[in-house]
């Protein structure tokens, strides 16, 4: 391909981020010949006009909060992201005029997939062998697109995931509802809301943090900053606590594997 090869990532803000200097430095350290950008849209309706007008773009990264508004755009989604129902990867594929198939933006194939899940799933699993936990029940604080790669993450371990949400509803949890005895059950526990977040790095989940103990482990999906509040909080009770850098890390290794495959 003579021009250089466009990935990004499509989101609302994304001052946060550090996926683009990620994939950059690692494009520069493989001579690969590709630039990643950050696509801050407002609204996810421009998200064809953004296609329209970047030729040269062959794949995206989705994070807050359109990693389920992006999925009426798309044309396929692999299975692990249907079952989850959260994309946070996107393959673009343009179509050459002369073929005619229908597709929901005119004159691209895309491919919805989730790599949220292989990330995740690598990063908690040297905590779980550490503390020798192989199932039980869990709680994931959130219910956003996040959320919904990180509870399929815990089934596939073996656990029996709950949701936390300000308010009740369908299979979720409000935190209200935590009492000393749930929160003794579950020892695994999983911050998938923002809170915490640079640059509000004083605000954390409301959960009764006097009740964790070294057996649990709080995982984080914020990366920045590298120790939130509520690890903070976690680790002075003793339990293993980790951010999100790697499960980013893992999940950006896994979303340039989808995008080069054949």
């Amino acid at each position: 391909m003579s021009a250089t090869s466009k990935f990004g990532l499509l989101g609302h803000p994304l001052g946060h981020s550090f996926s683009r200097q990620f994939h950059n430095s690692r494009f520069a350290e493989l001579h690969i010949d590709a630039e990643y950008y950050n696509y801050d849209l407002e609204d996810i309706s421009r998200f064809p006009a953004l296609l329209e007008s970047e030729p040269d773009l062959l794949g995206l990264n989705v994070t807050i909060p359109y990693k389920q508004a992006v999925m009426s755009f798309l044309d396929e989604l692999d299975p692990l992201a249907e079952r989850i129902g959260a994309v946070n990867v996107i393959k673009v594929e343009r179509q050459p005029a002369d073929v005619v198939r229908k597709t929901r933006i005119p004159g691209f194939f895309l491919k919805g997939f989730n790599s949220d899940i292989v990330g995740f799933k690598q990063s908690l699993l040297p905590m779980l062998s550490q503390l020798g936990l192989r199932g039980g029940k869990a709680l994931v604080l959130g219910t956003g697109g996040a959320s919904k790669a990180i509870f399929v993450g815990l089934q596939d371990l073996g656990f029996h995931p709950v949701c936390v949400s300000r308010t009740s509803g369908d299979q979720k949890i409000t935190y209200g509802d935590l009492t000393p005895e749930l929160m003794s059950e579950c020892r695994v526990i999983v911050n998938c809301t923002p809170l915490g977040m640079f640059p509000k790095v004083d605000a954390c989940p409301e959960i009764p943090y006097q009740h964790l103990t070294a057996g649990h482990i709080c995982f984080d999906c914020v990366y920045n900053p590298s120790e939130t509040l509520f690890m903070k909080k976690a680790a002075e009770q003793g339990a293993l606590v980790k951010c999100g850098y790697e499960m980013l890390v893992g999940q950006a290794l896994e979303s340039y594997r989808i995008w080069t495959e054949a």
